[in-house]
């Protein structure tokens, strides 16, 4: 039951969101007036508080109680949200953007230190299959529902979508808050060892925790592959792709929305058939995988503006194989990075490494408005696909150095714990 919880926690916090993302820029600059630098700026100081929040509650998670970092972090996003009701100008707007940013991402490693403890081995991967689909399927359900009530011809049209976001945080903290409740039966452990608490290096500085992070080769190499796969996709899917659609593809602005409507479908109608069809391969394999699908993405990309015709209809094929990627790349990616974290270190390497996929998507939009702004098209496309195919090189060089004892941190491996299956 807790991991029906986390998974629901998870899809009503992303309907939220959903409801905001895809009309803020507009609502910055066009409805109230402040002009493009300014919703550029709010993109840019989400993604700043984004990026240091990640590694705070990380840290925080292997401290104290992950359930009372996320259930903390979720208030702030709350916060963050209502805030942007009353923003009456653009500064007061741009704090609030960057303290949404702060709670959103906060919360994202402590949720997983939560999968990791309340879940056994044999069920991870599925949990957080569906906590991704959740998220998929509550961001669509979001932007749709909002498409209803966001009226950007008035001052006044965003606050149903901030205040349905504001509302979406707080019933997902309540909701883990819930899935924490000791009535489940099941302690609330460590994740190297279930049932006591943190133990090894989670009390050591943070120089320290980043030292025996950084020295284990293994987690040097899920650096690499997390960076380069952040820059292959996810770094330009909301400002980058849409651009080359416009300026390159020269495709209309409703093919940009049936794109990424094909993208969420894929993802849901998918991810647990892939999950099933690659249980027995390992993380590295499967990340491999991963980076030569975007390769291919980016290939497919390159013959849309090679056929004019086909343009529209090969940018949403792109989107739908990208799709194909991302069910491989979610649920293993934070099971494996906590797989080689040191002992006592699993919410700080989790927390790190969701900084890095932050930070290095928040330079996608600059590299994309610097190539294309130039009319770089083929160049745009050809650095994606060198980015691509170093995620598939990084991924085989983990591969090796996961088979090397050696390579790997020294942690306590703990007994599989008892499955918490979804069917709880």
């Amino acid at each position: 039951m807790r991991a029906r919880l986390l998974i629901l926690a998870s899809a009503v916090a992303m309907l939220g969101w959903g409801t905001v993302l895809p009309y803020q820029y507009a609502y910055a600059a066009t409805t109230r007036g402040w002009g493009s630098l300014v919703a550029a700026a709010a993109s840019s100081l989400f993604s700043v508080g984004a990026l240091l929040a990640a590694p705070v509650g990380g840290r925080l998670a292997d401290r104290v109680s992950p359930v009372a970092v996320a259930v903390g972090a979720k208030v702030v996003a709350a916060g963050g949200a209502a805030s942007l009701i009353w923003a009456g100008g653009p500064v007061s707007f741009l704090v609030g953007m960057f303290v949404f940013g702060l709670g959103i991402t906060a919360a994202g490693p402590a949720q997983s230190v939560l999968v990791l403890r309340w879940v056994g081995g044999a069920d991870r991967r599925r949990v957080f299959a569906w906590q991704f689909t959740g998220q998929a399927l509550g961001m669509a359900v979001g932007a749709f529902a909002a498409g209803y009530v966001v009226d950007l011809d008035r001052s006044t049209g965003m606050w149903p979508a901030f205040a349905a976001a504001a509302a979406g945080f707080l019933v997902s903290g309540v909701l883990l808050v819930a899935a924490g409740a000791r009535r489940w039966g099941v302690p609330v452990g460590s994740v190297d060892e279930p049932g006591g608490s943190a133990q090894g290096l989670g009390s050591t500085s943070p120089r320290a925790a980043l030292r025996a992070i950084w020295a284990v080769p293994a987690l040097r190499w899920t650096a690499l592959i997390t960076v380069t796969l952040a820059l292959g996709f996810y770094a330009q899917f909301e400002s980058g792709l849409p651009a080359y659609a416009l300026t390159v593809l020269h495709v209309q602005e409703t093919t940009i929305g049936l794109a990424a409507a094909v993208n969420c479908v894929v993802i849901i109608a998918l991810q647990m058939l892939v999950v099933r069809l690659t249980a027995q391969r390992s993380a590295a394999t499967l990340l491999m995988g991963v980076g030569a699908i975007w390769t291919l993405s980016w290939l497919v990309l390159a013959a849309a503006s090679l056929a004019p015709e086909l343009s529209a209809a090969l940018f949403v094929t792109t989107f739908g194989i990208f799709a194909v990627g991302e069910t491989m790349y979610a649920p293993v990616l934070n099971p494996l990075t906590a797989s080689l974290a040191p002992s006592g270190l699993v919410g700080t390497t989790l927390g790190m490494f969701t900084a890095l996929q932050t930070g290095f998507s928040a330079v996608g939009p600059l590299v994309a408005g610097v190539i294309l702004g130039a009319g770089l098209g083929n160049a745009f496309i050809g650095l994606h696909v060198v980015i691509s195919l170093v995620a598939v090189l990084a991924a085989w060089r983990l591969r090796a150095a996961m088979r090397r004892p050696a390579d790997l941190p020294t942690r306590h491996t703990p007994e599989p714990a008892r499955p918490a299956a979804l069917a709880a």
